[in-house]
């Protein structure tokens, strides 16, 4: 399975979930992510703190959906509000499209301790949300069930 996940600036949550995935997945699923408005570079803090979790963070950048029209995701997981509610490329046609809102880490504010666990929730929340994936990969659902299963995930 191929999955593309998109937020508006593709520097935090849609980052973390490629990360997230390609490390708990293994060879199982091939993830990527972009943005609608990239910011053109990484959140800190995301390298940051999952690097602290020994997820690799190689050949993470932020970068447009513009450049996977060749990729043809399975499926597109939005993970921020604002990008949900965009128009999406017409090449994304096939792929199943659903939404998994994250609240976003990088827009906390205040200490050390407060941003630190606000990243951990949002990396706990994807690594969960990933293990389940990972069962609904093997069983080869069609599209329409898919999104059922993934839409559920994303509620929790």
């Amino acid at each position: 399975m191929k999955i593309l996940y998109i937020c508006t600036h593709n520097r935090c949550r849609s980052i973390l979930s490629e990360a997230i995935t390609n490390h708990v997945a293994g060879d199982r699923i091939v993830a990527r992510s972009a943005g609608s408005q990239p910011a053109g570079v990484v959140h800190p803090l995301s390298i940051q703190y999952l690097t602290e979790a020994s997820i690799s963070v190689d050949g993470l950048q932020s970068q447009s959906w513009d450049e996977f029209e060749d990729f043809k995701p399975d499926v597109v997981v939005t993970v921020c509000d604002a990008v949900a509610g965009e128009a999406c490329p017409v090449w994304f046609g096939n792929s199943v499209k659903v939404h998994w809102a994250l609240s976003d880490p990088s827009k906390i504010e205040g200490r050390e301790e407060e941003k630190a666990a606000g990243f951990q929730t949002c990396i706990t929340q994807i690594t969960e949300r990933v293990n389940k994936l990972i069962s609904l990969a093997e069983k080869n659902l069609a599209p329409a069930e898919l999104k059922s299963q993934l839409a559920k995930l994303g509620a929790q």
